[in-house]
This record gives structure tokens, sequence and C-alpha cells, in this order.
């Protein structure tokens, strides 16, 4: 357990960075990507941010990002298209895994 625990914390930082592709609409699909973020967007306007838990757990992990949301996450995109989450995430049931998602790669908190 420890050693798989490690590996995949180990691909997190080091493997291909997570793209994110956009869905219109604000709602995620059922379906997410094994490791890339998906963005809801209506219009013009972003909605959420969604993503399966990093920690292999497999559950979907939606971050609002709409204005005037509470909890609300800030997106970020970088030169390379990379995505960024501020603040980190903190799962409170579950797994509990707690993680910054910066310029595509998960860097854990411990």
């Amino acid at each position: 357990m420890k050693i798989g625990r490690w590996l995949r914390r180990f691909w997190d930082r080091h493997g291909p960075a997570r793209r994110i592709s956009i869905v219109k609409g604000d709602a995620l699909p059922q379906t997410l990507p094994r490791r890339d973020l998906v963005l809801t967007r209506d219009d013009d306007d972003d909605w959420s941010v969604g993503m399966r838990c990093p920690c292999g757990c497999g559950d979907t992990i939606e971050l609002l990002v709409v204005d005037g949301a509470k909890p609300r996450w800030d997106l970020t995109m970088d030169e390379a298209s990379r995505p960024t989450l501020h603040p980190s995430v903190w799962r409170g049931k579950g797994c509990r895994s707690h993680f910054w998602v910066r310029h595509g790669r998960i860097h854990w908190c411990e």
C-alpha cells in the first residue's frame, strides 16, 4: 500500500501535467477523465472545475469557481495551458485528501 501511494505521488509530481477541458453548461459530465480537469462554462461564465480525486479513490471533486460562491476557488492557466487552483483542495469526507493543483501538477500536503 505504501509503495503504491509513493508511486502515485511521484507520478503526480513528475509525470505529464494535467490539462483542462471545457464543457458547455453548468453541470459536470457523468464521466470525468482519469487525470485531467473539466471546466464547466455557460455562455461566458465559468461555473465549476471537476476532477477525479488524485488519491485513487475515484470520487468526483467539484470546486465552484463562479463569483459569489462560498467556498470558491480561483482557476488560472499558465502559458502552456496548465491549470492552477487556489486555495488548496482539502476533502472533509471520504479519503480526506489535501493537495494543491499548481501548473497542472498535484502537490500533496502531508
